[in-house]
Order: C-alpha cells, then sequence, then structure tokens
C-alpha cells in the first residue's frame, strides 16, 4: 500500500500516531517508507536508502526475501493463527525442532512468546517459580549490570540500567532487583578480573535472595552498545553454577549471529539456564519470541504451587510467525553467514576507523555485525536524521550513539556507503 497523499499522510501520522520514545507534542521527523528490498527502503518520493539497522537488528536476510515470503505465503494458505492452549500445529513443533537442533542440548523445554520484552518476563516468572517449586520462595530478586537494556514491560524494564533506563519514572511501580557494576573489561582488550570481583561482591552480598542472575552476553545493547570481555561472561557463569544461583541469558539482540558466533554466550562456551531469543527469530518478517530452559528448571517450575507455569499470550505460537521463523533459519543456516558476518566486521572496521580522528568522538567498537561510534555529548537525532537521509543511508542514532547493525547479505559497497556516510556527517565542515 502506497501512500496516495505523502502530505496528507505525514501529517496524520504527526498528529495521531505515536512513535517509540517520541514526544506526541513535539514529534520527531518520520520518513515514508512505501517498500523496502534486499538492503534497502524505498521512500514514498522514489529515494532509496540503504538500510543500517536492520529494522532494530531483526531483519538479517533483508527485506522481500523469497523463502521468507513463500514461508509466509505456504502457512497463510492452511491458517493463520490458532489459539495454543490445548492444540499444537506443524509450524510450531518444527520450530521447536530446529532450535533443539541449534542449541545446546541442555536447553531443551521451548515457550514461544510474541516479542523480546515478554520473553524477559517470562524468563523471570520462570526464575521465580523455580524457587517456589524448589521450596525457596525467598528468592525473589534478580542480580542485573548496570547500563543493560532488557525491554520497556514493567518487570523486564526493572532490570535495565536505573540510572539511565526509566527506573525513576515509575517508582513504586516496578520491582526492586539488585545491580552490578558494569564490565569496564574490553571484548579485544585484557582481563585483569576487577570487574568480576564487583560482581562477585555484589552476588555474595545478596545470595540468599537471588533467584536468577539476568545479563546480555558479550553485548549490552539499546543500554549503550558495549562490549565486554568473555572471560567476565565465563567466571559469571561459573559462580551462579557454583551457589545454584539460575544464569538467565538475554540474546533477544545477539541471536542468530549477530557477534559473530550463533549465540553470544558462545563466545565464552557458556550455556545459560534460561534463554531468550527474539528479533532475528524470523528474520524481521513478524514478531516472536522465545524462553529455553532446562528440563531441570521446567520440571521444577511444575512441581511448585501453581503446578504449572504461570504465563500463555494471545498470540503463542502463532503459525505464520512459526512458519517463517523455520525458513529464517534454515537460510541462515545454508548461507555462508559467518563469512558474511566476518566481512561485515572487517568493512566496519576499515570504513568507521577514521572516525576516531574526528573532534567529539569518544570511541569507536566493532564486533561481527556491529558497529559503534559512541560520541562524548549526546548527538541531535532529528538533525542527524535528515543528514544520513540526504546522504541515501538509513541510521537511527540514539544518545551519544551512532551505530550499524546491518543486514548479513549487504554489498560491500552498500557497506562503504553506510560507513562513509558517518564519517561524513561528523566531519567538521572546512
Amino acid at each position: 500500500m502506497h501512500f496516495i497523499d505523502t502530505t496528507s499522510a505525514l501529517a496524520f501520522d504527526r498528529n495521531h500516531l505515536w512513535h517509540p520514545y517520541t514526544s506526541m507534542s513535539q514529534p520527531l521527523p518520520v520518513y515514508p517508507v512505501v517498500a523496502a528490498s534486499g538492503c534497502e527502503l524505498q521512500l514514498a518520493d522514489g529515494r532509496l536508502l540503504v538500510d543500517g539497522m536492520s529494522s532494530w537488528w531483526a531483519s538479517i536476510h533483508g527485506y522481500n526475501v523469497a523463502e521468507l515470503n513463500a514461508a509466509i505465503h505456504e502457512q497463510l494458505g492452511q491458517m493463520s493463527h490458532v489459539m495454543f492452549g490445548g492444540i499444537t500445529h506443524p509450524p510450531a513443533v518444527a520450530l521447536g525442532q530446529r532450535l533443539r537442533a541449534l542449541l545446546p542440548p541442555a536447553l531443551e523445554c521451548i515457550f514461544l512468546a510474541d516479542t523480546g520484552s515478554v520473553a524477559v518476563e517470562v524468563a523471570v516468572k520462570m526464575a521465580l517459580q523455580y524457587w517456589q517449586g524448589a521450596g525457596q520462595p525467598q528468592r525473589h530478586k534478580l542480580l542485573a549490570l548496570r547500563r543493560g537494556y532488557h525491554g520497556d514491560t514493567c518487570g523486564a524494564m526493572a532490570l535495565c540500567d536505573p540510572e539511565t533506563g526509566m527506573h525513576s519514572l515509575f517508582a513504586g511501580v516496578l520491582p526492586n532487583h539488585y545491580f552490578a557494576p558494569a564490565p569496564q573489561c574490553r571484548f579485544d582488550g585484557p582481563y585483569d578480573g576487577s570487574d568480576f570481583a564487583a560482581f562477585k561482591a555484589e552476588f555474595l552480598a545478596h545470595e540468599h535472595e537471588l533467584a536468577a542472575v539476568i545479563l546480555e552476553p558479550i553485548v549490552q545493547g539499546a543500554g549503550g552498545m558495549r562490549l565486554y570481555h568473555p572471560q567476565y561472561l565465563a567466571d559469571v557463569a561459573a559462580l551462579c553454577r557454583d551457589h545454584e544461583v539460575l544464569l538467565i541469558a538475554d540474546e533477544i539482540a545477539t541471536g542468530f549471529g549477530r557477534s559473530g558466533k550463533l549465540l553470544a554466550c558462545d563466545h565464552a562456551g557458556v550455556v545459560p539456564d534460561i534463554l531468550c531469543l527474539g528479533k532475528a527469530l524470523t528474520g524481521g518478517y513478524l514478531t516472536l519470541a522465545a524462553t529455553i530452559t532446562s528440563r531441570h528448571v521446567a520440571e521444577t517450575i511444575s512441581q511448585s504451587a501453581a503446578g504449572v507455569f504461570m504465563h500463555g499470550p494471545t498470540f503463542m505460537g502463532n503459525p505464520l510467525a512459526c512458519a517463517v521463523a523455520c525458513a529464517s533459519i534454515d537460510l541462515l543456516l545454508a548461507s555462508p553467514w559467518q563469512q558474511r558476518v566476518a566481512a561485515i566486521e572487517a568493512g566496519l572496521r576499515a570504513g568507521l576507523e577514521p572516525c576516531r580522528q574526528l573532534p567529539g568522538v569518544a570511541e569507536v567498537r566493532v564486533l561481527g555485525a556491529i558497529g559503534v561510534v559512541e560520541m562524548s555529548e549526546p548527538v541531535d537525532v532529528a538533525t542527524l536524521q535528515r543528514q544520513f537521509v540526504e546522504l541515501g543511508v538509513w541510521i537511527r542514532p540514539f544518545g551519544r550513539l551512532i551505530y550499524l547493525m546491518p543486514p548479513f547479505v549487504i554489498r560491500p559497497d552498500q557497506l562503504a556507503c553506510l560507513c562513509g556516510a558517518v564519517v561524513t556527517v561528523l566531519t567538521p565542515e572546512a
């Protein structure tokens, strides 16, 4: 569906449609997209923009993908949705089988949620019900990392950074959890253990209350796009294991190859007790997430007072979403995705390197298909957005960060265009 009258459509949008993290009285400008294919978005005026965001990191295969389109069409001819309560269906079973084959053997019980935030909510509820079933209901707190992000629903929001997150806006409503200092050990730097020592001190101070530790493995995403050392993750996992505290890995942003490994946990050889997946699970086509745990955790939950796990979204296990998720996983595994991500990493390193010398740039960091330019001060999102569009790219900065997470199928010239646009916009006029 194309806009018949772009001017009136934008006026309606401005007055009535609420966009993410945006004021209704002074909204940020929006750009009308009418089509997308490959790694390009088409604006209503015909201009093409190279997409550097993968639609918030989900569209790893790009847009208008024949194999994913076919999966949707085929499933649509069978059924678009059916309740998952008391019913199962081929796409859900097929997706479960693919996830079981893909993930560590210990992760075998799969809860199909509908969004990443809900996947985190489900993980938290699993941890709480686990300890109820284990006869230790006093374990009802979680330990998270500062600078982390886990979603915008209340339970997930309570685990985001308490300063840069939304805690102050909803004080008195959000549960109170514990937070360890954000790891400072860089992914590609030395590891001296002081970060883990700070984490361990916070862990031990509250050990007998802790139901679980939750973190984003290796890559702290929307809380700051920070990359930390794999040994830190390995040490946290070992501490949790030694003290029998559950470990929840939020891989919603990093799952399916974004960091260069299939899971970011793989950088440290860690298998969590509960794993959250989302975003790229369907290749960006439909909203779907999964919270996956061990048989032991699932059976302990089932022995709790409720006797069942207390969660059930209306669109849980949606057949269309499951069908396209199967096709997306098949497409990823049949592709040379490791080589593609490695090539993107090399392209990002080379293309963003000039930013290191530019005024106002605090740091440049790259891992897998993730490139980040951190500024010393917050950026003017509206101005930068307009400049990027004028240069033919779609890049959405936030806070002090200008970052790239392109689709895995991006061409070298398109990646160079994205990096060149960042350098151009940040280079002062002579």
